[in-house]
């Protein structure tokens, strides 16, 4: 069964292999697993113990709680659009609305 928890872990684990460029089948092969097993993991499809999590932190040269790390798995829509809320919410702060200026204008 998808829950939306295990979808997030899932991609997240997917980023975490594919940044070290890791097939899943290396992968899958260093943590002791079915490559069909993490096939299932990756998709949300599939459950792992906390074993497994532990070996996939190691593998994958992670904090276990790196792997939770949902947020870089945004598209740069949804970021822009999670910003523009952000700032709608500060809009009547001039403290927090300045720093946020002074960060933006530093970094262009």
């Amino acid at each position: 069964m998808k829950t939306e928890i295990n979808k997030k872990l899932g991609k997240r684990i997917r980023f975490l292999r594919l940044q070290r460029n890791l097939s899943q089948e290396k992968l899958a092969e260093a943590i002791d697993i079915a490559t069909t097993s993490l096939s299932y993991i990756e998709t949300g499809r599939g459950f792992m113990t906390l074993s497994t999590l532990e070996k996939l932190a190691q593998t994958l040269n992670v904090e276990l709680y790196e792997i939770f790390k949902f947020t870089s798995l945004q598209t740069n829509e949804e970021i822009y659009n999670d910003i523009l809320n952000k700032l709608k919410i500060i809009k009547n702060s001039d403290e927090k609305l300045k720093i946020v200026y002074d960060f933006i204008k530093n970094i262009f």
